[in-house]
């Protein structure tokens, strides 16, 4: 019996060290694609797209999702237009959606100096998201890889 109320007593706490460090639920499959400029010297993107995993939770239009491009990269050049300096507040009741069904284009176009050849780039998207069901509102990130051509 003192076994078990020990074992007890050393597991409770890890338990709730473990639960508070287990990742939340995923809402979205993040996918994205290179897509090249249509002519030389214009801006290409970085499409993204945004599978639900429940219908119930929504990305918002605003704040806009963001990408950023690793910074040890040297391929892509980034293109987007500057983040507002002031986050609107973002309320599940108020909140626009994005059509999830629709990529999610970011401008950027090729590096100066970039190497010829196919190129691995990192990135990571930043969006913010809501349930207008449960009342809540998170900002979410996710990795993605794209293979840039550099012809």
């Amino acid at each position: 019996m003192r076994t078990t109320a020990l074992a007890a007593a050393i597991a409770a706490p890890l338990g709730a060290a473990w639960a508070a460090a287990a990742p939340g639920p995923a809402h979205f499959t993040v996918t994205a694609a290179y897509v090249p400029p249509a002519r030389p010297a214009s801006s290409g993107a970085v499409s993204v797209t945004f599978v639900p995993r429940d219908p119930d939770v929504h990305v918002n239009e605003e704040p806009a999702p963001r990408l950023k491009l690793d910074r040890d990269q040297a391929v892509l050049v980034d293109r987007q237009p500057a983040p507002p300096s002031k986050l609107p507040a973002f309320d599940p009741e108020t909140a626009r959606y994005l059509d999830t069904r629709v990529p999610v284009s970011f401008p950027v176009a090729p590096a100066p100096k970039a190497a010829k050849g196919t190129h691995p780039v990192k990135a990571m998207v930043t969006y913010f998201y809501c349930s207008k069901r449960e009342g809540w509102c998170r900002k979410g990130t996710a990795e993605v890889e794209v293979a840039v051509t550099i012809p």
